[in-house]
């Protein structure tokens, strides 16, 4: 699984959803869906305009979860 942590970097920043989208012209769904961990496929180009508006790298911003991690955490 790969986990999205957008909405980390937007609560360090202090930033709503309607900012980052307004400020990387990005759509608010995109921006939403990231968000909440919940697309299906990213557009490389979003995945970019994030990465240049936190500054950081794409590892800051996706993460490779082991299947086994993702199932416990559901449990809980």
């Amino acid at each position: 699984m790969i986990r999205c942590h957008l909405a980390r970097l937007m609560g360090e920043h202090k930033m709503r959803i309607a900012d980052v989208a307004r400020d990387t012209g990005l759509s608010r769904n995109t921006i939403t869906l990231l968000y909440k961990e919940t697309a299906q496929k990213v557009d490389l180009e979003a995945l970019d305009k994030l990465c240049l508006f936190f500054d950081c790298e794409i590892h800051d911003l996706l993460q490779k979860v082991p299947a086994s991690q993702n199932r416990q955490e559901k449990k809980q």
